[in-house]
């Protein structure tokens, strides 16, 4: 067989394994999203009316509302996240492992469970109801500085790991004082990862949708929220792309802030010799953790506290009335069938996300030209909000594709989901596929061993860990996930994050009070899920 003859049967096979995941981010990624930011600019070329929908004064508010919610929710996360960063990367103290967990776990939360803990802190009888923040921005603001301290406390936190402490002490021999060689030394030296922790945290407040949409109410407007609004209420799709191209415009900006950022490079090796704190740091280790701690412990009390309270006491009612259908028709089936729901689509996302994400994978692992694009292309559904994939999907798939009938069809959830979880997935696995030595392969090959022996005798082998952890975190994704959900559901087949935010919007205690007591589910199932995913990370060793 001549060289050019192998190379193109290689170039073949590549593409054979390569046509499952190329059809799929195409069929359901590529062609929604980019249906939606057509139909945005080009339908009909009427660029008077698309120039209408952008200046119209709903269209401005919801900017502005969207770019000052973000400011604001990166200095809050900015101004709780760094003390913490401090005290947890400057010195060794016990304990200090449990409390960085600890203050990560929002992050792995579904905003609909944060969502519905800020709602109980803040409406009716809440603990802080009393300060008037219930559908006010300010309450928006704090829940996403709740979500997003996590992100400030791993990225800082690390590089003040492996800031050599003896750097500020050598500017203070030369006669600099405390605050100049925390200015001139420490500060320059973090701040690569301080910018870019901001641009990741920015992006994320940008794109929420679950937390605006339930503790902003009729009064706070985002882009995330209005395009929901456009679609549901007032049936103007056209709007609906308009504004879902203004999200991508903001995200592309923040994703190019936070590739700015990453440029520029810190300290990367963990220096031993962290000390522990003297007696008189000890005092500001405490308040430097202070706040972090109690806006993250407060809301999760307080949505527990509602969960139990029926009446003037405490009982179970509310966690009983899971296994009934609401009164007054807030859902057309009882709590635990809409869990069964989210169950069924979480499976089936976490499967159609597995079989995907693995072959691309294998593929990005080889390091080739196209391999790198496949990869690009994959990770292109980050920078997308989850609700311009829902409604790309809602647009497009509302026909019958390829001899496929998907319209209304339940099966666009997990479908969703997948597309939402893919990326995630794809990022922790490529690191291990990329770390299976060749010559293992090769050593196999040697010995006889046909590719398929070789690929599942080899790498499924060693990829085991990677791909079971990487699943389990697919799956919480799926669990959670409410924004591209929220376009495909079924009213008569609610998942339980939309059948949350169906009751969260009814009135009635009984109503409100299912709801925190099926959001406090719904946490256990998720915590449960990725604390089987660390434990698989942790021996996986990989990137997720």
């Amino acid at each position: 067989m001549s060289a050019r003859s192998a190379t193109v049967r290689r170039h073949l096979a590549w593409w054979a394994v390569a046509a499952v995941p190329v059809a799929f981010l195409t069929l359901f990624f590529l062609w929604p999203v980019g249906s939606v930011l057509a139909r945005g600019l080009l339908e009909d070329w009427d660029l008077a009316a698309a120039w209408d929908v952008l200046t119209r004064s709903r269209t401005v508010h919801a900017i502005v509302t969207t770019i000052g919610l973000a400011l604001a929710g990166t200095v809050g996360s900015l101004a709780v996240g760094l003390p913490a960063a401090w005290a947890l990367g400057r010195f060794e103290w016990r304990g200090r492992h449990t409390v960085r967990a600890l203050l990560t776990t929002p992050f792995v939360l579904p905003t609909i469970v944060v969502a519905a803990a800020f709602s109980a802190l803040f409406s009716g009888h809440g603990l802080l109801a009393g300060l008037g923040l219930d559908q006010t921005p300010a309450s928006i603001v704090i829940a996403l500085v709740f979500f997003n301290v996590s992100v400030v406390v791993r990225f800082v936190s690390g590089a003040w790991e492996a800031l050599p402490s003896g750097l500020a002490d050598a500017a203070r021999t030369l006669g600099a004082t405390r605050s100049q060689a925390y200015l001139r030394v420490t500060l320059p030296a973090l701040a690569p990862s301080i910018a870019s922790a901001a641009a990741v945290v920015f992006l994320f407040c940008s794109t929420s949708f679950a937390l605006v949409l339930i503790l902003g109410g009729a009064r706070v407007r985002t882009v995330e929220t209005e395009i929901y609004l456009q679609v549901n209420q007032f049936l103007d799709l056209r709007a609906a792309s308009m504004l879902a191209l203004v999200q991508v415009a903001i995200v592309a900006l923040a994703l190019w802030l936070s590739s700015r950022a990453g440029r520029a490079r810190g300290f990367t090796h963990t220096v031993a010799g962290r000390r522990g704190p003297r007696r008189s740091e000890r005092l500001a280790v405490a308040g430097a953790l202070a706040p972090a701690v109690i806006l993250l412990i407060v809301p999760l009390a307080a949505l527990v506290e509602r969960s139990l309270r029926v009446g003037d006491g405490y009982g179970l009612d509310h966690y009983a009335a899971i296994l009934r259908v609401p009164a007054h028709a807030a859902l057309p089936v009882p709590i635990w069938r809409a869990a069964a729901n989210s169950l069924v689509t979480a499976v089936i996302a976490m499967t159609l996300a597995g079989l995907v994400g693995v072959t691309i994978a294998m593929l990005v692992a080889a390091r080739t030209r196209r391999g790198g694009a496949l990869e690009a292309v994959t990770m292109l559904a980050l920078g997308v909000s989850a609700v311009v994939v829902g409604l790309g999907l809602l647009l497009t798939l509302n026909r019958n594709v390829l001899g496929v009938d998907l319209r209304a069809s339940w099966w666009l959830v997990p479908i969703a989901q997948a597309v939402v979880a893919l990326p995630l997935l794809v990022r922790a696995l490529v690191p291990a596929a990329r770390a299976i030595d060749p010559r293992l392969r090769a050593a196999a090959a040697s010995l006889g061993a046909s590719p398929w022996r070789v690929l599942t005798r080899v790498d499924a082998v060693l990829l085991r860990p990677a791909v079971a952890a990487g699943l389990a975190f697919a799956f919480a994704i799926a669990m959670g996930e409410f924004g591209a959900t929220a376009f495909v559901a079924r009213p008569d087949r609610p998942t339980l994050t939309t059948a949350i935010a169906r009751l969260l919007s009814r009135p009635g205690a009984d109503n409100v009070g299912l709801a925190y007591a099926s959001a406090v589910m719904l946490a256990i199932m998720v915590g449960a899920v990725m604390m089987l995913s660390e434990r698989w990370r942790a021996r996986a060793g990989s990137g997720l």
